[in-house]
């Protein structure tokens, strides 16, 4: 029986299960105790594999060739930065994604990081627990700016809720969707002049050689005095040395990250040492509902391809590719 391997986030149960057993496939999990963000640790499991069910946990070229059989790379969420999309192609490997299931889920992470980091969190926490009894009063968020780089699905998501709870919201991007900006009262403006009027600036791009290291110390120097850095998207879009150097100048009055330039984030990092920056795991995306959306439709990509079907909308590689096959392989 051909074997699926899960090796996403808390995928060691859900719909995923059932709808690829149905499909034909024998499910793989991995050792709990296995480094999935290493290549040679995760190898020995996916080498005979046709598809996986994925995470953030990188996939180089030399990985990618070291699996005859695989078919498919089934990236829960919308990301796919990790894998590599060339080698993908070179070893006509689908790489597909999840799209429309979470963006909810990545704008409520947003809020909690800007609300946290607003209201002075980690500090508080860490005050209290070091039995520090110590008041202080930070800015009100309602009549603040935030300004979002990146409209797209998440990017509106998080719009929307800001206009709910009283933020001016402004917005950098170049496609972005006029109508939306003009009906929930968005400022589109450039890039710098987002920097310079934003108390609040949260990330929602893809990672492209246009955007990696968007955010550097030529674009820290831009943002507004005492503004406040989020970011759920993806972590090379920071250049986290830089970022280190504003937040200890204090130009920048805090941070929150779900992202990071290495991950899982290294023991190393100086930001783990900062209590004005609030740290999440890459699990923006991750609430029950589109946890659940994203194992079905991960699952049922991998089933489709397997009986023929070609499900567009999910696959972001192998462009203009018409005789792929499932059996071309294996």
């Amino acid at each position: 029986m051909p074997k699926v391997v899960c090796t996403a986030l808390s995928t060691e149960e859900g719909p995923h299960i059932a709808i690829l057993k149905a499909g034909g496939f024998e499910v793989v999990l991995p050792p709990k105790d296995m480094n999935l963000y290493d290549p040679a640790s995760l190898l020995p499991l996916v080498r005979d594999c046709v598809g996986v069910v994925t995470g953030s946990e990188p996939w180089p070229e030399h990985l990618l060739a070291a699996c005859p059989k695989l078919r498919v790379l089934s990236r829960t969420g919308v990301g796919f930065d990790a894998i590599d999309l060339a080698a993908s192609d070179k070893h006509r490997i689908v790489v597909a994604t999840t799209p429309g299931v979470n963006h909810h889920a990545v704008a409520e992470h947003t809020f909690a990081l800007l609300f946290g980091v607003a209201r002075g969190f980690p500090s508080r926490d860490q005050l209290v627990r070091a039995c520090t009894w110590k008041r202080f009063s930070t800015p009100r968020i309602m009549g603040t700016t935030l300004g979002i780089v990146g409209l797209g699905r998440i990017g509106r998501a998080v719009a929307t809720r800001a206009v709910g709870i009283g933020m001016k919201v402004v917005a950098f991007d170049p496609y972005a969707n006029q109508e939306f900006a003009e009906q929930w009262g968005i400022q589109l403006v450039e890039l710098d002049t987002l920097l310079s009027t934003s108390d609040y600036v949260t990330l929602h791009l893809p990672v492209m050689k246009e955007t990696k290291h968007i955010m550097n110390k030529t674009t820290f120097a831009k943002m507004k005095s005492g503004s406040v850095l989020i970011n759920t998207a993806r972590g090379l879009l920071v250049d986290e040395k830089a970022l280190v150097e504003v937040l200890n100048s204090g130009h920048l009055r805090g941070a929150g990250l779900d992202v990071f330039e290495v991950e899982p984030l290294p023991a190393d990092s100086p930001l783990l040492k900062m209590d004005n920056v609030l740290l999440s795991g890459h699990l923006a995306g991750l609430d029950h509902e589109s946890q659940f959306d994203t194992l079905t439709m991960c699952a049922e990509t991998i089933v489709s391809l397997s009986q023929g079907g070609w499900p567009k909308e999910c696959i972001r590689n192998l462009a203009g590719v018409t005789d792929w096959k499932w059996s071309e392989k294996g």
